[in-house]
């Protein structure tokens, strides 16, 4: 291993933090790079996604419409068939809505298993001072 002198310390240092500066920088455009494609695709993920729930709405009306048609052919009035459908869709639309919020509860999005860890950790280093 060849002996450097005093006088190319600071030579040595400079050249390091010169590939240091030039990694870092390298790593941040590919980071850059990465996070660009990333959002991209998932920008295209979501128009499609989008597309597919508008869809979803548009099949859900048609259906809708369908047993409308379908209830009234049986003798009902027209009226009184779009009022069966819509209540029966309207009291889907309120289950989604109740489990979908419980879901989203502050208490339901808290990490529990985290929360309790933390604080088995927090216990420990306490304990750990005091002795």
């Amino acid at each position: 291993m060849p002996k450097h002198t005093i006088q190319e310390a600071p030579s040595l240092l400079v050249d390091t933090l010169r590939q240091f500066t030039s990694l870092v920088q390298s790593e941040l455009a590919l980071a850059r790079a990465e996070m660009s494609h990333i959002v991209t695709r998932a920008g295209v993920g979501i128009v499609l996604v989008a597309i597919a729930l508008l869809m979803a709405l548009v099949s859900l009306n048609v259906l809708a419409s369908a047993a409308v048609a379908y209830i009234a052919s049986t003798g009902l009035s027209a009226g009184s068939a779009a009022l069966i459908v819509g209540g029966v869709l309207l009291i889907a639309a309120i289950g989604f809505a109740f489990a979908g919020k419980s879901r989203l509860s502050a208490e339901a999005l808290t990490p529990k298993r985290t929360v309790d860890s933390i604080r088995d950790d927090i216990h420990s280093v306490k304990e750990a001072s005091n002795a």
